[in-house]
C-alpha cells in the first residue's frame, strides 16, 4: 500500500454495489483526494468517507469512525461515534462534517480531530439525504422511492450561519434527486435517468434552472476547476462546463460494468 489517498481515490469513485435502482451507492459515491498544501479530500454529496487533514473519517449505516492516516501504511483507529440509523453521505466543510441520513442532517465539529464532536441535527421526512455546503448554506435533496421510504422528491436549502440551530431557507420540487455538487453560483443537481440539471444559485429564494441535460444518466457530481466529474449508471465522465453559458463539453468515459 504505497499511497493511501491514491487507493482512497479509486475507492470513492468505483465502491459501488451493483443494484436496480442506479441512485443507491451502497460502497462510496464520487471523490478523491486532494493533494498538494491541502490533504482535505473532494468528495462528491453521496460519498461514505472522506480525509481531513492527517484523518480519515468514514460512516457506515448506524456510525462515524475516525481514522489517524499520519502513517499512511499505519492508518490508526482512533474514534467511533453513533449516529443512530440510516446513514448514507459525509461531506466535510470548514472544520466540520456534514453527515446525511434517512432522518436528517448532523453536523460534527472537527474541533478535536481524532473525536468529532455533536454539533445539531436538522430533522426531516424519512427519505434518502445527500448534502453538500457552501457558505452559510447547506443543500440537500431528499428522494422518494426505493429504501427511502418516502415519495418526496426535493432538494432543501438550509440555512447553516448558526451551527447549532440549523433551519430550512427554502424547498425546490424536483424529479428524483440524487447526488449534487456546487462550484460558486453553479449548483449540478443529478436526476439518476432523469438527467443531470446545472441551476444558477446567484438568488437562493429564486434559484434558475440554467440547463436540463436529458440524455446524461447520473448519480453523482463533482464540479471542480472548470471540470465536472460525474457518474453514472454506466461509468464515470468528465465534462468542461461553463456556469455564465449553461453548457458543458465532453471529455471523457471510464467504463463501469455492473458487479
Amino acid at each position: 500500500m504505497k499511497n493511501l489517498k491514491f487507493i482512497i481515490l479509486f475507492a470513492l469513485i468505483f465502491a459501488c454495489e451493483s443494484s436496480s435502482d442506479i441512485g443507491r451507492l451502497d460502497g462510496g459515491g464520487l471523490g478523491f483526494s486532494g493533494e498538494g498544501s491541502s490533504n482535505t479530500g473532494i468528495g462528491g454529496s453521496m460519498a461514505r468517507f472522506t480525509i481531513v487533514g492527517d484523518y480519515l473519517y468514514t460512516v457506515d449505516s448506524y456510525d462515524l469512525k475516525s481514522f489517524d492516516i499520519t502513517d499512511q501504511i499505519n492508518p490508526e483507529f482512533k474514534e467511533e461515534v453513533n449516529l443512530g440509523w440510516g446513514v448514507e453521505t459525509i461531506f466535510p466543510y470548514n472544520s466540520n462534517l456534514f453527515i446525511g441520513s434517512q432522518s436528517g442532517m448532523h453536523i460534527y465539529s472537527l474541533e478535536k480531530e481524532d473525536k468529532p464532536t455533536w454539533l445539531s441535527t436538522y430533522e426531516h421526512i424519512t427519505s434518502c439525504d445527500p448534502v453538500i455546503v457552501q457558505g452559510d448554506y447547506a443543500y440537500v435533496t431528499l428522494r422518494g422511492g426505493a429504501d427511502c421510504q418516502n415519495f418526496n422528491n426535493q432538494l432543501d436549502v438550509i440555512d447553516i450561519s448558526d451551527l447549532e440551530n440549523p433551519s430550512l431557507f427554502k424547498t425546490y420540487p424536483m424529479i428524483n434527486p440524487h447526488g449534487l455538487g456546487i462550484d460558486d453560483n453553479c449548483l449540478f443537481i443529478t436526476e439518476g435517468d432523469y438527467g443531470l440539471k446545472m441551476y444558477d444559485v446567484s438568488n437562493l429564494n429564486d434559484i434558475k434552472l440554467k440547463k436540463h441535460f436529458k440524455d446524461i444518466s447520473s448519480v453523482d457530481v463533482i464540479p471542480f476547476m472548470n471540470v465536472l466529474m460525474v457518474i453514472g449508471s454506466d461509468g464515470f465522465h468528465q465534462y468542461n462546463y461553463d456556469c455564465d453559458l449553461g453548457e458543458i463539453e465532453y471529455i471523457s468515459t471510464i467504463p463501469i460494468k455492473s458487479l
